[in-house]
């Protein structure tokens, strides 16, 4: 072999341009990305869609290869995630082991959860069970990354060893590390979910669409995790296309509810209605209740006092289970400073728990939100009766005979 041919052999079969090659990286690494929370998230772990059996058996193959992860595995760890989110059987919480250990270790807490059984029976019921999955997928997980850095070798020579290494760290850190860790640690909730799950960015191409954290734990069976105009899911993007060519079809986007504006009864299809959207509810009782009283009682008081009021939102409206000691006394330095956000925040706490209500008695329900209702009006605060008004023109889908 002369020196011209082993250098045409040394830079692989294709020698692409750097530009080539950085593109080639960023798509076959996207590609499993799309794979994570297409195929294992939202189908394989909450049954949010329907996949085609060439499409899912495609992803079962490109995450073999690429990651070596089994997907009852990723599905089971993820659904006992949800079960028992933030407390001490949680596989990945950053609450409770710390963000710089779930960031940095995801991948190795991920692969103690997997040696689990008692996670695999209970929550990785329903997971592809054929010969492919038993002796090749699951049996041989290693085959596939070791077979994925020869082709990369042989395309690009040495420099696809560092194109492999790119391709098996993709997953670990954005998925373990990023999603995961910095998914409960830092960003923004739309929703106070019973969680510390958080948005990251509200736009996102590196890891799927699973940056919108807040959103998906708020609404887990959904196949849409953007909830605002300006959040982008590419993941869903991508679901909308394979819907396209007839390959997949969304199961769930989130609560099914309508709206008649002017509606005045209060019934039992207002009250499931409701419920049924009860987080874009309080979503929508931070934003129009209690800001706007919070902006008129600042223009009250002196400067120091002001600084507190600022954080009285944020304060009044988190979710109960996660305001900590130091929280709960600023809660009660607010309730002292504004007697009119101190009936804000009780009237909150009140409908929070009609919510616990849900499982019980429905005429029992029914009663105590007509009489939250009428409380609320009867403070006599603007704000509230508009947010009374908006709760009353909730309503049940009217569902058309097949």
């Amino acid at each position: 072999m002369d020196l011209s041919s082993w250098s045409s052999w040394y830079y692989g079969v294709w020698n692409p341009s750097v530009t080539t090659l950085v593109l080639y990286t960023f798509v076959v690494t996207h590609v499993t990305i799309v794979s994570v929370t297409v195929f294992l998230h939202r189908y394989a772990a909450h049954r949010s869609l329907e996949l085609h059996p060439g499409l899912m058996h495609f992803f079962r193959f490109w995450l073999w290869m690429t990651s070596g992860m089994v997907t009852q595995h990723w599905a089971a760890i993820h659904r006992k995630h949800h079960a028992v989110c933030e407390t001490e059987e949680d596989p990945h919480s950053p609450v409770i082991k710390g963000i710089r250990k779930v960031f940095w270790q995801g991948a190795e807490l991920y692969r103690e959860a997997a040696k689990d059984q008692s996670i695999m029976d209970r929550f990785g019921k329903g997971m592809p069970d054929d010969w492919l999955e038993r002796n090749v997928y699951t049996g041989r997980s290693a085959m596939g990354v070791t077979l994925l850095a020869f082709i990369n070798i042989f395309l690009f020579g040495p420099i696809g060893l560092t194109v492999w290494a790119v391709q098996m760290m993709w997953i670990p850190l954005f998925a373990a590390g990023v999603i995961n860790g910095i998914g409960h640690y830092w960003g923004y909730r739309n929703f106070e979910c019973p969680d510390a799950a958080k948005n990251i960015v509200p736009w996102g191409i590196l890891i799927g669409g699973e940056e919108l954290h807040n959103n998906h734990h708020t609404y887990p069976n959904s196949a849409k995790l953007s909830q605002k105009p300006w959040e982008f899911d590419i993941g869903w993007m991508w679901i909308r296309i394979f819907q396209f060519f007839g390959l997949a079809k969304p199961l769930s986007t989130g609560p099914v509810v309508e709206r008649v504006p002017g509606r005045e009864v209060i019934d039992k299809d207002t009250v499931w209605a409701v419920l049924n959207d009860r987080f874009r509810v309080m979503a929508h009782y931070a934003e129009e209740v209690v800001a706007p009283t919070v902006e008129q009682e600042c223009r009250r008081v002196d400067a120091a006092t002001r600084n507190l009021l600022k954080k009285a939102k944020a304060l009044l409206c988190r979710e109960d289970t996660l305001v900590d000691d130091a929280g709960r006394r600023q809660i009660s330095r607010v309730v002292d400073v504004s007697p009119v956000l101190g009936t804000l925040y009780e009237l909150r706490q009140r409908l929070h728990a009609i919510w616990a209500k849900r499982g019980g008695d429905s005429e029992e329900l029914i009663a105590a939100f007509k009489q939250w209702c009428l409380d609320a009006e009867a403070t006599g605060l603007q704000t509230l009766r508009d947010f009374v008004a908006h709760l009353k023109s909730y309503t049940m889908p009217t569902l058309n005979p097949a």
